[in-house]
């Protein structure tokens, strides 16, 4: 029989996450359960985030089974006590400030602390997407799992075939939002996003936004997205972003669906090798396409 050994883990808040043996039983922000997914670890339960509501978001669920795991609510909705009726061994959620446990109150997180190991893994501005990939690995290690052998093969081919079509003559002019309706837009700040980054340290030509406030985004009109003439768009699919069909009322929308290739972006995306390939195969073929009709 196999000797219980305790086990702990350094957290990306600067916290160790202590058990008396290897976590089990596990519940995860459902970007985090989607990468823990992807290395062989299911969940017992998810939650959401405050742009979340009463039902998952699949976007953010990657290849997770949704309606066989249970969704305990996000934001307000989301108590302590639902998060341990279900006995976790371990709590799992993101940060992007290093301090606070994205999706749970700072009340909830802290009450949850005093009952269960809660480890976070950073995954804002401040780390490059390979090093958040590495730290989701690393817990997962720690768990016990990891990802198919041959899945760093296959993400090295899909860097090399991205980093080639964004090498040849014609460079096309990419661009990253989120819809916040048809007034108005959330423009990407490359910088601040660990994929948009990934991408341009491949060559990919990613458009910057207005200088001004917001970290992440610059919040503009239609009009001034549409000024960027964009060849491809990378469009926010999370369910709090607007659909392409209630965009359709702006002139500037309609221009920028007629002139650009658009291409689904989850900016929760999981943090695996796996779906990282499959992020980069994509902007690689629409990158070539776009090229050779320009």
């Amino acid at each position: 029989m196999e000797q219980s050994t305790p086990w702990e883990f350094s957290d990306d808040r600067g916290r160790l996450a202590v058990a008396g043996q290897r976590p089990y039983r596990i519940v995860a922000y459902i970007q985090a359960g989607a990468t823990l997914w992807d290395h062989g670890i299911r969940p017992v339960g998810l939650f959401g985030s405050p742009h979340d509501g009463a039902a998952p978001d699949p976007a953010k669920g990657g290849e997770l089974p949704l309606t066989e795991i249970g969704y305990l609510g996000a934001g307000q909705a989301l108590r302590p006590d639902a998060l341990l009726a279900t006995e976790p061994d371990l709590v799992v959620a993101v940060t992007y400030d290093g301090e606070q446990v994205y999706g749970l109150t700072q009340q909830t997180a802290e009450e949850l602390e005093t009952h269960v190991p809660l480890a976070t893994v950073a995954v804002g501005p401040g780390r490059s997407l390979a090093e958040v990939r590495e730290r989701f690995a690393a817990l997962a290690g720690s768990l016990g799992r990891g990802e198919p052998l041959g899945a760093a093969r296959e993400l090295d081919a899909a860097e090399d075939a991205l980093r080639q079509a964004a090498g040849g003559a014609v460079r096309p002019r990419v661009l990253a939002l989120s819809p916040a309706g048809p007034a108005r837009v959330h423009l990407a700040r490359p910088g601040s996003w660990p994929e948009l980054r990934a991408l341009t340290e491949h060559g990919v030509g990613l458009l910057e936004p207005p200088a001004g406030a917001g970290l992440n985004w610059s919040t503009v009109g239609w009009a001034e997205a549409a000024a960027m003439a964009p060849d491809i768009v990378l469009t926010d699919v999370r369910i709090n972003a607007a659909r392409p069909e209630e965009l359709r009322t702006d002139e500037h929308w309609r221009a920028i669906e007629a002139r650009a290739r658009l291409l689904p972006w989850n900016p929760e995306a999981p943090c695996s090798r796996r779906a990282h390939t499959r992020f980069f195969r994509l902007v690689a073929e629409t990158v070539r396409e776009a090229a050779a009709q320009a």
